[in-house]
């Protein structure tokens, strides 16, 4: 256990002032080039959700479900790139397919068998997929899934959830008001997993496409009551609107996703991120192809989605070995029984600390405050956001790399050695802490 995480530390406030300080302390060459890169960019950053005080570390390289930062630090790799690292940083097979796509050419501006041969092999792979289009991202797939949804029902009104998250531009936190990055779609915003308040807004009319997460990934894993999406469905199909399951992140709990394991709510539309093509960037949106065939260049007026990365050869030839050759639903099947073990043991160790770890699978989420959540907390105390801070300084100080706002997910290259050294990072965590953790 790190020196800094030992019970002297009776005042919140002064333990998270001492983790910072040694967090900073122990990472000189990060901490200079964050001041190097304010010079630059704003913040001396590139990518939000990679930012924290007093700099983010900065890493170097990557192998297997490790990483090594730029001061020397080896950490486990628990981040998993917010889900789109499923299959680590070196998998020799998906990296011989990469050199081998490199070998035959970059842009080469026209279509190609392999995205024949991906778009097949997805389609067969998860039922709400009868069509299928590829995208850079998921926040392409979930813009262009609401595209087609908004077009097919001629509505442009979209219901969306507190928590929910459907990439940098279709982001909606709770407790806090509209988010000025987001496009100017028109959104009603319903509290997850309230079947009856969503319903409602559904039948005032004017919604034409809902789009969930069957768990909420940046809101806290918190995943979805099952007859919650039972009555989107129902709502929909009385009101017309169109159901979009935004599964980038979720897809993973299953060979179908993880409508799969919640019931076999079938959505009208499906979308999916870059953990499909290994880590490259990709995203797909498909789904009931009278939906999808708006698309069809064969007929007039069709609608156009354009994309010079849409089908790179990099991200086709890896998506065909990543989902294609080794996450099998076999594959999924294991990672997800993992995931539900790691996180009874993580809520074992955290009893009675005032804390609670929510999730489904491979994903799980830390919650500073006890008690069942189904969804995300509209207000969090500042001593629950110091909490959240001093678990992340304190697993960094122990070598385990996560979400800076606690998120887990697991990759394949984990072995059930890394899991348990997590385990026994929070058992630490907890007995030290456990005085600055008790809630009121």
């Amino acid at each position: 256990m790190p020196d800094h995480a030992l019970p002297r530390n009776s005042d919140l406030t002064a333990a998270l002032v001492e983790a910072r300080e040694t967090y900073a302390a122990a990472r000189p060459v990060s901490a200079a080039l964050h001041a190097e890169a304010r010079a630059v960019m704003p913040g001396g950053n590139t990518r939000s959700v990679l930012f924290w005080t007093p700099f983010p570390t900065a890493m170097v390289r990557g192998e297997g479900c490790r990483l090594w930062d730029a001061d020397g630090h080896e950490y486990v790799d628990f981040c998993g790139e917010y889900s789109a690292g499923l299959f680590g940083h070196s998998d020799p097979r998906i990296l011989a397919a990469l050199r081998g796509a490199l070998d035959s050419g970059l842009n080469l501006a026209g279509v190609g068998a392999n995205e024949v041969r991906l778009a097949a092999l997805l389609c067969a792979r998860f039922p709400a997929m009868e069509r299928v289009r590829f995208t850079n991202s998921g926040t392409e797939a979930n813009l262009m899934a609401l595209t087609a949804a908004r077009a097919a029902t001629g509505r442009a009104g979209v219901l969306v959830f507190r928590g929910g998250y459907h990439g940098g531009v279709l982001t909606f936190p709770a407790g806090q008001p509209m988010q000025a990055v987001n496009l100017p779609i028109p959104v009603q915003v319903a509290d997850y997993n309230d079947a009856e308040g969503a319903v409602a807004l559904l039948e005032g009319g004017g919604i034409g496409a809902v789009i969930v997460e069957p768990m909420l990934g940046a809101g806290g894993c918190i995943p979805a009551d099952p007859a919650f999406l039972a009555a989107l469905r129902e709502g929909c199909d009385r009101t017309g609107a169109l159901l979009i399951f935004d599964e980038v992140m979720t897809s993973r709990h299953h060979a179908g996703g993880l409508q799969m394991r919640l019931g076999g709510v079938r959505p009208d539309l499906m979308t999916l991120g870059k953990y499909v093509a290994g880590g490259m960037s990709f995203g797909a949106f498909g789904g009931r192809a009278a939906v999808m065939d708006q698309f069809d260049g064969h007929r007039p007026g069709t609608l156009p989605h354009a994309g010079t990365f849409n089908n790179n050869v990099l991200s086709m030839a890896a998506g065909l070995v990543a989902m294609g050759e080794i996450f099998t639903a076999e594959a999924a099947d294991a990672l997800w029984a993992r995931g539900e073990a790691l996180r009874a043991r993580l809520n074992e160790v955290a009893a009675g600390a005032g804390m609670v770890f929510t999730g489904a699978g491979s994903m799980v989420t830390p919650h500073f405050r006890p008690g069942k959540l189904t969804r995300p907390p509209t207000t969090a105390s500042a001593e629950e956001e110091q909490r959240r801070e001093l678990f992340f300084l304190d697993m960094l100080a122990g070598g385990i790399y996560l979400a800076r706002r606690g998120m887990v997910t697991l990759s394949l290259p984990m072995t059930a050695a890394d899991t348990e050294a997590f385990v026994a990072a929070v058992s630490d965590f907890c007995e030290a802490r456990r005085p600055l953790l008790a809630v009121a």
